[in-house]
């Protein structure tokens, strides 16, 4: 059987809530246009360092092994997630979400790390398309939702989201009607006491 698998970090509960709150303001402000997008519950936000895709589930010893070393040889990180934005466009997004900022430096050097280790296995990372981001909605049309972009300017000089992100987290994705759920698979704390926490 093929687990569809990616690496990621995941806000605490506070940050979530703070974050589910700064969607509400965001579908608020859009108002009947709020419907354009299909909005991501908050207990499914997350930040994506590494799709990896369909594997096979034998092989999951192995990844889960990778990303544990890849948070040992790292350390935790002070992040924040800044405002709203869209992709390609504010005015006409087919993605909307919060941008990240903080310790970029120290994120990008997790990703290379996350590539040295998943990479011998056939899962190499490249970092310089790596554009951290939390996506809050993805537009029900394929051109885009034309009508968010005046909330999504509204959004976007909203007060930084503080957050602390101290462990990686291999997920399951689970497909379905109403979105993906996701399953933790393996939590591996970032630092030298890095062992995998189940």
């Amino acid at each position: 059987m093929n687990l569809r698998l990616f690496v990621a970090l995941e806000p605490s509960d506070p940050v979530r809530r703070r974050l589910g709150a700064a969607q509400e303001a965001l579908r608020r402000a859009a108002g009947r246009h709020a419907e354009e997008l299909r909005w991501v519950p908050p207990d499914r936000l997350h930040l994506t360092l590494h799709f990896l895709g369909q594997v096979p589930e034998e092989r999951l010893p192995a990844v889960g092994g990778a990303v544990a070393e890849a948070g040992a040889r790292s350390r935790p990180l002070r992040l924040e997630v800044q405002g709203a934005s869209g992709f390609p466009s504010a005015r006409k997004p087919r993605v909307v979400f919060g941008g990240v900022g903080g310790e970029l430096a120290g994120l990008r050097a997790l990703v290379d790390e996350l590539g040295r280790s998943l990479g011998p296995l056939g899962f190499p990372v490249d970092s310089r398309t790596f554009k951290p981001h939390f996506t809050f909605g993805r537009s029900r049309e394929a051109h885009g939702a034309a009508g968010l972009g005046g909330a999504i300017a509204s959004a976007a000089s909203g007060e930084p989201i503080p957050w602390r992100a101290d462990e990686l987290v291999l997920f399951r994705s689970h497909p379905g009607a109403g979105g993906s759920r996701y399953e933790p698979l393996l939590r591996a704390r970032l630092g030298p006491s890095g062992a995998p926490a189940r």
